[in-house]
């Protein structure tokens, strides 16, 4: 159990998940303060599409494989 959790961490370590996590926070924060423009909604939305979407694709994958 515990190298499954080591191995979940080590995947959020990457760069892509790193950006994603620091733009929700910006994000939040914006929310927050009221502040958020309609170029960040998009800049935004686009990222975490791209991040889910190839989240999605990786599990689509592993499924095909087995």
């Amino acid at each position: 159990m515990n190298e499954r959790i080591m191995k979940r961490v080590a995947a959020l370590m990457s760069v892509k998940s790193i950006v994603t996590l620091a733009l929700t926070g910006v994000f939040a924060f914006m929310a927050c303060t009221n502040q958020i423009s309609q170029d960040f909604m998009t800049i935004y939305a686009v990222i975490i599409a791209f991040y889910f979407g190839t989240q999605s694709q990786k599990v689509q994958d592993k499924l095909d494989g087995e």
